[in-house]
């Protein structure tokens, strides 16, 4: 099975805000990433609003479903609509996302750094699932790198999973071995058990031209969703020239 790349726009959409006008422009960024060959974009609005906005959800998605790509869009089912901020259901509704992966971040967090492990709010987070599938969604569960996150996402019935790589990367940086091999026997534990429940496989957060060799070894992966990366490395190769090698190292063309 091909791996799939999803690139996440959110810093370019970060760039723009800070200036406060539309440059750099998320549509040219979208249209030279589906030139080179990504098959998906990935957003994730906050509501605070630091980089992806409601018009940028909207305008990928008519982009994507335009283009014959995936996108995806990532947050809190939970955050409410405020005064500038149209609330993740909205969004979900409005976008009619090809996949929608669900994140436990709270409003404060810099980044997603945790996956759901258990929950007060089960049922009101099944109930979720269940209405963006009958949306028309893919839904996805964003999970931590353990079997118990594992069962946990698997008990709401959804459709892919996303693994959260932060701790995967750090333990490839530190340059252990053997707790590498240990969390990579873990990860390839989830694939297996996930393929077994019928449950796509996606992974991301802190992945990169070093540590993508190692998940890429791994069979059953559905897709990667990287974002942070590939804008870090364009500063030195280029944007067009950075996506052709994750592209190259994901599908070895």
């Amino acid at each position: 099975m091909t791996i799939k790349l999803s690139i996440n726009l959110n810093k370019v959409c970060l760039l723009r805000n800070a200036r406060g006008s539309d440059y750099p422009n998320l549509n040219e960024y979208m249209k030279s990433a589906l030139k080179i060959g990504i098959d998906g974009i990935t957003l994730h609005p906050r509501p605070d609003l630091r980089h992806a906005t409601p018009k940028d959800i909207i305008s990928a998605s008519k982009f994507c479903y335009k283009n014959n790509i995936e996108f995806n869009i990532e947050g809190n089912p939970f955050s409410k609509k405020s005064k500038i901020y149209d609330g993740f259901d909205t969004l979900v509704n409005k976008s009619k996302a090809h996949q929608v992966t669900l994140v436990p971040d709270s409003a404060d967090q810099i980044t997603s750094n945790s996956g759901w492990t258990s929950s007060d709010k089960f049922d009101a987070l099944k109930n979720k699932i269940k209405k963006y599938k009958e949306n028309g969604s893919r839904v996805s569960i964003f999970i931590n790198p353990s079997l118990s996150s594992y069962s946990f996402a698997r008990s709401l019935n959804p459709d892919a999973i996303e693994i959260y790589t932060g701790p995967f990367a750090q333990i490839v940086k530190s340059g252990n071995k053997n707790k590498l091999n240990d969390h990579m026997y873990i990860i390839d534990e989830i694939i297996n058990l996930a393929l077994i429940d019928g449950i796509l496989v996606n992974a991301g957060h802190d992945l990169n031209l070093d540590n993508l060799k190692y998940l890429v070894e791994l069979s059953g992966f559905n897709e990667f969703s990287i974002g942070h990366a590939i804008i870090v490395d364009s500063l030195n190769f280029g944007y067009e020239s950075t996506i052709k090698k994750y592209i190259k190292l994901i599908k070895g063309k």
